[in-house]
């Protein structure tokens, strides 16, 4: 997970998030969390890449349409990136107001 890019890390947050979302689902979900346009040429390619890492298996729906699905690996990656994040975050944020 240390090599992966903040946008890969968020792929994979989404992915593992939601049930085989297609490429559009993931898409929409980050713009609503980046509040701004992401491309495909941005996305499909750190999808891509994310696949070749053996983070994210990418099966086929119909002839146009691809989903994607955590590996074993990336379920333990996001684990262990969860639990070096607990050695730093560990305080609560609730009640914080912008």
């Amino acid at each position: 997970m240390y090599d992966l890019t903040g946008f890969q890390r968020d792929l994979l947050y989404v992915i593992a998030g939601l049930d085989e979302p297609h490429g559009l689902a993931i898409k929409e979900e980050l713009e609503e969390y980046y509040e701004k346009e992401i491309h495909h040429g941005r996305l499909y390619p750190n999808l891509d890449t994310l696949v070749e890492k053996g983070l994210v298996d990418k099966g086929q729906r119909d002839r146009r349409t691809n989903y994607y699905t955590l590996t074993r690996r990336g379920r333990r990656e996001i684990a262990a990136r969860k639990d070096w994040e607990s050695n730093y975050i560990n305080v609560s944020f609730e009640g914080i107001d912008d």
